[in-house]
């Protein structure tokens, strides 16, 4: 069993596992799926500041916050405990193209030329990261929600924002990655 769990999953077994999610959540208690909320709840439990977006009964969806623990310990398990000991394979496409703008060195799966701590605080690392975090703290709270909980949540219930904005972060996701990023990392 354990040797079954260590292997890569098919997608027609994982996807139908997050999608049955959706009926799950909503039989045990009329809750949606959807991770950048949780952060809302942290800020609201910690923060004691009169913020009227942070004023709530944050204490109702104490569940979201155990299942973004959840996630992370079972992120640790899979890492820790579950890996196969293989290397990631890189589709050698994708290798070709990070080596035509010079990043070519990689532990596992990560190009490390490009995620260490001197490109992280070089200039265009602090740009990448201060404005690209903005940018998605402000497109999910614009959007009222991620991608998981927008694609996943809110197409499964056939909600017209949700197509909205799942249509508009892959349109945006994929303008970034084939125009402006190529462009970033060639500075």
């Amino acid at each position: 069993m354990i040797e079954w769990l260590k292997q890569p999953w098919p997608w027609y077994v994982a996807g139908p596992l997050i999608g049955l999610m959706v009926p799950v959540l909503l039989l045990i208690g009329n809750k949606t799926f959807g991770i950048s909320s949780s952060l809302r709840h942290v800020c609201a439990a910690c923060i004691p500041a009169k913020i009227p977006f942070f004023t709530y009964n944050w204490k109702k969806e104490i569940w979201n916050l155990f299942f973004v623990a959840g996630i992370v310990i079972g992120g640790f398990i899979a890492i820790s405990l579950l890996s196969n000991g293989q290397p990631i394979q890189v589709n050698p496409k994708l290798q070709a193209e990070m080596a035509g703008y010079g990043i070519s060195n990689y532990n596992n799966i990560i190009p490390t030329d490009l995620f260490n701590w001197s490109s992280l605080l070089s200039i265009k690392g602090l740009f990448m990261t201060v404005i690209g975090g903005f940018l998605v703290g402000f497109g999910t709270r614009y959007a009222g929600g991620c991608t998981s909980g927008h694609a996943i949540m809110g197409l499964s219930n056939l909600q017209l924002p949700s197509l909205i904005a799942t249509t508009s972060f892959m349109a945006g996701g994929f303008i970034v990655a084939n125009l402006v990023l190529p462009y970033i990392l060639k500075l």
